[in-house]
């Protein structure tokens, strides 16, 4: 089996393209001029002859086969079918075989193999579309009339009407141009219709639009006539109202009638409407009789209110009492399609508008529906929902911040049943609550409390005041019955946590406002409270982590902010603490305490220049503070700029004369530099501290007379009221333990200190106590308004 296979050669030797540049000789035509065969049958008609195709080529003649070698013989004969590769009418044949791989006579006489016909070249650009063609004029002049139009209508919703008229007509010059143009190029079928249309409508509004109703009505006319126009006989409602308005009211009834022949049943609305201009033009013509035709047909099809309120004109107009009646029940049964708080609110801000809705939002008849609604309700089965409505009331006048209208409201209900008077109990009590007066806010609880002993949202106000007057125990105790009445009653849940906070049962507290984060995921009160327990529990990685969460829920506040430098602070992490800090400035740059740690940082970080601004601002918030004046002028000095220094400190001292460091450092300068004001500001230097001796000297004396004298003589009640008086000098004067700096290479003084220092040492800012325990009446005790 095996001696069938033959095994691929190892050398190159077999070309698979071998044999295909050799030739037949028998094809070669330069031996032609040597083959008398050949050229006898040129000077003859012996090769004029018609081919024997029956013949054998092989038969013919004998003729000697090109051999793999190549070698060539001359042409024996022509006669006979020729080869493959013969020459036909002076071409030569290609061989199929060879032509389809790419292979033909060019080949060879030594050109490249092309089979894809690149050497052609690539294929020529396309013929450009030349700019002068009547087919892109036509192009260019149907696109500016668009545009035309399009600005025509934007002018005209403007309140340009004047430049909309005159784009409208410019509009329609160029639309005949181009009608023109088209019919020479293309055949009449071509034409644009619908551009034609919206040309000749724009113009046609625009006119009526400026008052030019002759030419309006022309266009319409022109558009109306035009049988090619699909649905213009509509545009005659138009027309129709034009008419109106030049008080033609027979030629406008025509016109609203034959559009509304025109217009199919199916179109309802528009139907209507014209219908509603029907009735409206016998109005005022008088024909009262048929006007009522017109809106009764409306009113039995499709009732709205202009419709109904025309029908009781007209039917006022005809002196029927009766049929008025009627209509007015009609009138009334229409569905106003808005919602019942939005009756009374203006849509715009039209001032006519305005006045007439502020005049029935409280006329009588406003007062009357009033009353009677709660008289159908009260004698209804339903009066629970009377109540439910009067406690409806009242939250409203709490929402309008009306207390006193909402108090007067819920006291109606003191006398009623249990339920409803516990939910009226528990808002007087909240309300009380806000209003501070938390005896009357007890009283109301305690009400609540009674008539429902079940009521968590009455218990959480009795727990509220209790909590006021300091009895943490108690209010926890209350916190907690309302838990168990309701278990989902978060402001029980949250009050509870900071009864806890107050104890200092801390472990107790985060588990409470943990469990209140499961239920309330993004309050920022809750995370804060969560945070705020980590640091008094000496946990600040735990805090920071609970602030930023509360970051992602209010990112700019400025406090919270804060908060999370002075945490970063307090761990030594001075580079995150200032792009808290600075962060904090930027969206509230009027918090002293970021003020004062920003200009701290950079005095810190020896750029006083910086710290300067800072500074600057502090001193534009707290004017009568002269210590951030000082610290400006003591930037200035530390950053070389002596003279900006000297000026500054001279400024302090026009305006805090008895401040003795502005006097010191004046000193000081002014020696460093050789002025000669040096002796007027030691001199004023020296007699201001002579004077405060002699004001502590006074003071202690005053002490030591009163403790000698414990009697309530004259003379010692002389001493003692100049004593206080001077304390209280003494007080008003400003502090003498600020910094003095002997050289200007000493280290940054004192009063430069981190503002917020340790934790425990810092004093509670407003910003802060916002959200803060201490601020629980308003922030962190809300209760619901409504009754459970």
């Amino acid at each position: 089996m095996m001696q069938n296979v033959h095994l691929a050669p190892d050398t190159d030797e077999d070309d698979l393209y071998s044999g295909y540049n050799d030739h037949n000789p028998t094809y070669d035509t330069e031996e032609l001029e040597n083959d008398t065969a050949f050229q006898q049958a040129v000077r003859t008609s012996h090769g004029r002859r018609p081919p024997i195709t029956a013949k054998v080529p092989s038969t013919a003649v004998a003729r000697p086969v090109a051999t793999g070698c190549g070698s060539k013989t001359s042409l024996a004969s022509s006669m006979g079918r020729p080869g493959t590769g013969a020459l036909q009418d002076g071409v030569t044949r290609p061989m199929t075989a060879v032509r389809a791989a790419g292979f033909t006579k060019a080949a060879l006489r030594g050109s490249a193999l092309d089979p894809l016909g690149q050497a052609r070249g690539p294929a020529p650009p396309l013929e450009a579309r030349s700019e002068d063609s009547p087919e892109e004029k036509i192009r260019q002049l149907e696109k500016k009339v668009n545009e035309l139009v399009e600005e025509s209508c934007v002018a005209s919703s403007c309140g340009d009407l004047k430049l909309a008229l005159e784009k409208a007509k410019d509009a329609g010059r160029k639309e005949r141009v181009l009608v023109r143009q088209r019919e020479q190029v293309a055949s009449p079928e071509n034409i644009n219709l619908d551009l034609t249309y919206s040309v000749l409508f724009t113009l046609a509004s625009q006119y009526s639009a400026n008052e030019m109703y002759a030419e309006a009505l022309n266009t319409y006319q022109v558009i109306v006539k035009n049988k090619m126009f699909s649905n213009a006989g509509r545009l005659k409602v138009n027309m129709g109202n034009i008419y109106l308005k030049q008080r033609n009211y027979s030629k406008a009834i025509k016109f609203y009638r034959m559009a509304l022949d025109q217009i199919p049943s199916v179109h309802k609305e528009m139907r209507i409407k014209i219908m509603q201009n029907i009735g409206v033009t016998f109005i005022k013509t008088g024909q009262y009789s048929d006007a009522v035709n017109s809106f009764e047909h409306i009113m039995s099809t499709a009732p709205n209110l202009k419709a109904g309120f025309n029908l009781i004109l007209s039917y006022f107009a005809l002196g029927d009492r009766e049929k008025m009646k009627k209509a007015f029940q009609k009138l009334i049964a229409v569905a106003l399609e808005i919602d019942e708080d939005d009756k009374y609110v203006s849509p715009s801000d039209d001032p006519h508008t305005n006045l007439v809705i502020e005049a029935i939002k409280n006329d009588h008849l406003r007062q009357m529906e009033r009353e009677r609604c709660v008289e159908v309700v009260k004698a209804s089965p339903y009066v629970e929902l009377a109540n439910d409505l009067e406690i409806n009331k009242a939250v409203t006048y709490l929402k309008q911040k009306d207390f006193h209208q909402a108090a007067e409201t819920l006291k109606m209900f003191e006398k009623k049943d249990s339920r409803v008077k516990s939910a009226a109990a528990t808002n007087l009590s909240f309300l009380y609550y806000l209003e501070n007066e938390f005896a009357q806010a007890s009283s109301y609880a305690d009400l609540a409390v009674n008539s429902d002993r079940y009521n968590p949202s009455a218990l959480t106000n009795k727990g509220n005041t209790v909590f006021a007057n300091g009895d943490y125990e108690k209010a926890a105790e209350f916190y907690k019955e309302a838990l168990r009445n309701d278990s989902s009653c978060t402001e029980a849940l949250y009050n509870i946590g900071l009864t806890y906070k107050k104890l200092n049962r801390l472990d107790e507290a985060l588990d409470c406002f943990l469990k209140l984060h499961a239920i309330l995921r993004n309050s920022a009160h809750v995370l804060y409270q969560i945070a705020n327990i980590y640091e008094l529990m000496e946990d600040p990685g735990q805090a920071v982590e609970w602030l930023m969460q509360l970051l992602s829920v209010v990112p700019t506040d400025s406090r919270v902010l804060s908060k999370l430098g002075g945490l970063y602070d307090s761990e030594g992490d001075k580079s995150q603490a200032f792009q808290y800090y600075y962060e904090s400035y930027r969206y509230f740059p009027s918090s002293i305490d970021v003020i004062e740690w920003l200009g701290a940082y950079y005095v810190d970080t020896q750029f006083c220049e910086k710290a300067i601004q800072y500074f600057e601002r502090a001193s534009l918030i707290q004017p009568t503070q002269v210590k951030w004046q000082l610290m400006v002028a003591s930037c200035f000095r530390r950053s070389g700029n002596y003279q900006k220094a000297l000026d500054t400190y001279k400024d302090i001292h026009r305006k805090f004369p008895e401040n003795a460091e502005c006097l010191r450092f004046l000193v000081r300068l002014c020696t460093d530099i050789g002025l000669k004001e040096v002796q007027e500001y030691a001199a004023k230097l020296k007699r201001l501290e002579k004077m405060k001796e002699i004001r502590e000297q006074r003071v202690r004396s005053g002490r030591d007379g009163s403790r000698r004298d414990g009697s309530a003589g004259s003379d010692s009640g002389q001493n003692c009221s100049k004593s206080e008086r001077l304390r209280a000098q003494l007080r008003a004067l400003p502090g003498t333990d600020a910094p003095y700096e002997s050289s200007c290479s000493r280290e940054p003084d004192a009063s430069y200190v981190d503002p917020l220092g340790p934790q425990a040492e810092r004093p509670k800012t407003a910003a802060k106590k916002r959200l803060d325990e201490d601020d629980f009446a308003d922030e962190e005790l809300g209760d619901d308004l409504l009754p459970e």
